[in-house]
C-alpha cells in the first residue's frame, strides 16, 4: 500500500559544527553569506511539504539546488540537521538502526542515474541482488525477481548479462530490483537522465504503466521540466537549498510564484505535455437522452437559454453526440411526432480521446463546428475543448483559466418546463 510522506521545517547543513549556520539560516542570511561567515554549506533550507500516497511527486532544480540531497533524506542514507520526516505517521528521525534498516527493506526502494548493475551477474541476479542482502532465501527471492522482470517487459532475459542488454533495459533492470522489494516508496534520483531523448520518453511511458498497475508513492528528481510536466502529479521547484514552490504541472505552468520560477518554465512546450482533459471545460448545456422522445424539448431548452449546441449524455454520463439548434431544425422538419436526439447529432463533433496531447488537437478543432467534447476510455464525458479555450492556454501571459460553471439557474426557473432536473443535466423528455 503506498504511504504518504511529510517533510516537516527540514534543514540540512554540510560541516562539522552546524549549529551557528542553522541559526543564521533560521534567521534569515542567504546560504552564501552563511558559507562566507561560518564555512558551512546549506544542503537544505526550511523544506516543508507533503507528498500524498501514491502520486507522482517530482523534484527538480538546477544543478547545486539541493534536490538529491532532499531525496536521500527521505531514507535517512544523510541525516537532517535539523526538522521532521514523516512516513503516513511515523517519524523516521526515531527509527533507530535496526528499525531504518527494516523500513528500507520493506517500505522505501530507490533507483540511481547510474544503472549500478555488476557485470558478471544476471539479469535475474541482479535483479534479485537487494533481497539477497536483506536474507531473502533464493526460491523467494527469485520469484519477486522473475515477477519484477515482467512487469519493465523484461520477461524472457532472466539469463543474459548486462552487456548484452541496450542502455533503456539496464535501465529497466535497475527499476525492476527496485521493484522486486515491492516497496510502497519509490525514490528515484536523476533516473533517466543518462538515456538518450526516445528511450528517456518509453523509461517515461513505462513509469507511468507502471503506476497504473499499481500505484506507488514516487519520489522522482530531475532537472528535465518536460519530464516533470509529463509525469508529475505535484511538482517542487528548488534553488538553493529552498523549496520556493510546490503545485501541480498546471499551476506551476500558469501561475509562478516569482520570477525565478517564471524564467525556469518559460520553455517548456505546453502543448506537447498537456492532454485534452487538462484543458477541458464543462460545457453550459448538457442533455440526457431519453428513449425516442427529445428533439422538441432540447430545441426548447437551446432557444430558452440562448445556447446555439448542447452535448447529449447517457443516463451514465456517456458521451452520445452533440446538437444544434440548426440540426433540431432540419431533424424536425417535416416530421410529426416524438423524435430522438441521435436524428440531430452533428456529424464533424468527434469526441476527443482524453491522453490527446494539446500539439494535436489543432486539426480536430479546424473544422469542428462546436467545441468538441473529451471523453476518458470509457466514455465518460469530461467536458468540452473550444478554439478559445486552446488559444487561451497557448497564451501564457493570460491569466489561468478558471473551470466554466454550468449556468443552471435559468433552466429551473422556467415554469414551462417542470420536468427539467436540478443539476446541470437537463432531461430532454
Amino acid at each position: 500500500m503506498a504511504k504518504s510522506i511529510t517533510i516537516d521545517k527540514v534543514y540540512k547543513i554540510f560541516g562539522e559544527t552546524p549549529d551557528e549556520a542553522l541559526r543564521l539560516a533560521r534567521e534569515g542570511v542567504s546560504k552564501q553569506e552563511i558559507l562566507e561567515r561560518t564555512g558551512q554549506s546549506i544542503g537544505v533550507f526550511n523544506a516543508s511539504f507533503r507528498i500524498e500516497a501514491g502520486e507522482i511527486f517530482v523534484v527538480m532544480g538546477l544543478s547545486g539546488s539541493g534536490k538529491s540531497t532532499l531525496v536521500r533524506l527521505l531514507n535517512r542514507l544523510i541525516a537532517p540537521t535539523a526538522g521532521r520526516i514523516f512516513v503516513n505517521d511515523q517519524n523516521i528521525l526515531d527509527l533507530d538502526e535496526r528499525q531504518l534498516r527494516q523500513l528500507r527493506r520493506k517500505d522505501i526502494s530507490m533507483v540511481f542515474q547510474s544503472f549500478a548493475l555488476m557485470p558478471h551477474l544476471s539479469v535475474l541476479e541482479n535483479t534479485a541482488f537487494g533481497l539477497e542482502l536483506a536474507g531473502v532465501d533464493k526460491a523467494a527471492r527469485e520469484s519477486a525477481a522473475r515477477e519484477a522482470l515482467a512487469q519493465v517487459g523484461l520477461a524472457g532475459w532472466e539469463a543474459s548479462y548486462p552487456d548484452e542488454l541496450s542502455g533503456g533495459m539496464q535501465q529497466r533492470v535497475g527499476l525492476a530490483r527496485a521493484l522486486a522489494a515491492d516497496p510502497s516508496i519509490l525514490l528515484m534520483d536523476e533516473a533517466f537522465s543518462a538515456l538518450d531523448p526516445i528511450i528517456r520518453t518509453e523509461m517515461q511511458s513505462e513509469l507511468l504503466r507502471l503506476q497504473e498497475a499499481r500505484r506507488r508513492t514516487i519520489v522522482f528528481i530531475s532537472h528535465d521540466l518536460d519530464e516533470a510536466m509529463r509525469i508529475g502529479d505535484h511538482i517542487a521547484i528548488m534553488k538553493d537549498g529552498q523549496v520556493v514552490q510546490v503545485g501541480t504541472p498546471d499551476e506551476i505552468l500558469r501561475a509562478p510564484a516569482n520570477d525565478y520560477v517564471r524564467e525556469f518554465v518559460r520553455g517548456v512546450d505546453a502543448a506537447a505535455v498537456f492532454k485534452a482533459r487538462d484543458i477541458a471545460r464543462q460545457s453550459l448545456t448538457v442533455i440526457s437522452e431519453q428513449g425516442d422522445r427529445g428533439c422538441r424539448a432540447a430545441l426548447r431548452i437551446l432557444e430558452d437559454s440562448d445556447r446555439d449546441v448542447a452535448y447529449v449524455l447517457s443516463p451514465r454520463k456517456q458521451y452520445l453526440g452533440a446538437v444544434s439548434s440548426q440540426s433540431l431544425r432540419d431533424a424536425l422538419r417535416g416530421h410529426q411526432g416524438p423524435l430522438g436526439l441521435k436524428h440531430a447529432y452533428l456529424k464533424d463533433a468527434p469526441p476527443l480521446p482524453a491522453d490527446t496531447p494539446v500539439a494535436e488537437l489543432y486539426g480536430a478543432m479546424t473544422n469542428a463546428p462546436c467545441p468538441l467534447p473529451v471523453v476518458d476510455e470509457a466514455g465518460q464525458y469530461l467536458g468540452v475543448v473550444s478554439r478559445t479555450t486552446l488559444m487561451r492556454f497557448l497564451d501564457r501571459d493570460t491569466p489561468p483559466m478558471l473551470p466554466l460553471q454550468p449556468e443552471v439557474a435559468p433552466l429551473q426557473l422556467n415554469p414551462h418546463y417542470p420536468h427539467q432536473a436540478a443539476d446541470p443535466v437537463v432531461k430532454a423528455a
